[in-house]
């Protein structure tokens, strides 16, 4: 369905045409695409380095008490549905955006801040089981060699750990891409390219959310269309992440 409505269109036009306008029969969908790698970029700024942190605080630093707390509010995170992460979005994060940069709230920052908390279990919960994994000779092995606990940890244990991490790391680049209701409430949905992170933006996910509902003819093939490139390009992400794990175990 998607590819003929791209043929119809024509591929530069369709996928460096900087105007939707469906209404014109104008498809263009690279500030879609923009707007997808830049919230998806976001969110793994934001995610990967705090969900590796407390991973890494979980194995290896929390004492039993602390662990029987966190543990079960990271399950809890796992388990919220998408629209009540989108509804904390529109009225904590939304709110607190508009009173403190320009713009209207809904923006860029606001669904990249909101993605990177929505992966966190997934990349705390597979990180996690990743480091616990690691034999104890390890840890051991370092300990006798000199090292204080920290050391052993980052330098030993965090880098033996690594292609689990990496595999948290692609789950989580999976759903920050593919993520469509908590993105179409907090992202402002504008088919434009933004320029600041305080501009509101659409993806290629809120897009086809959006207007599914009330397209039809060559508007709604070039819908698919969008859902092809969404698939090359979170395929492309993927092999991407997978690419330098290989290619940081080389």
């Amino acid at each position: 369905n998607g590819v003929p409505a791209i043929a119809q269109i024509g591929l530069p036009e369709f996928l460096f045409g900087t105007t939707w306008r469906p209404a014109n029969d104008v498809y263009g969908i690279f500030p879609m695409i923009v707007g997808s790698i830049y919230v998806t970029a976001g969110a793994i700024i934001v995610g990967v380095p705090t969900g590796l942190l407390c991973a890494i605080f979980l194995s290896r630093f929390a004492s039993g008490r602390v662990a029987a707390v966190l543990k079960p509010g990271v399950e809890l995170l796992a388990g919220i549905p998408s629209v009540v992460y989108g509804f904390f979005g529109l009225v904590v994060m939304v709110p607190f955006i508009r009173d403190n940069m320009p713009g209207r709230g809904l923006s860029l920052l606001a669904a990249a801040v909101l993605l990177g908390i929505m992966i966190l279990p997934t990349i705390i919960t597979v990180a996690q089981s990743a480091l616990d994994a690691v034999p104890k000779k390890y840890y051991e092995g370092a300990l006798a060699l000199g090292a204080d606990h920290e050391r052993a940890v980052f330098r030993v244990i965090v880098p033996a750990a690594v292609s689990g991490i990496m595999a948290g790391i692609v789950l989580g680049v999976g759903r920050a891409i593919g993520e469509t209701m908590a993105v179409l409430m907090v992202v402002g949905n504008a088919p434009v390219i933004p320029e600041s992170i305080s501009s509101p933006v659409s993806t290629l996910t809120s897009q086809i959310a959006l207007d599914m509902s009330y397209s039809s003819g060559l508007h709604r093939t070039a819908l698919f269309g969008m859902g092809v490139v969404l698939f090359i390009v979170s395929a492309s992400l993927v092999g991407l992440v997978r690419l330098l794990s290989k290619m940081r175990e080389g």
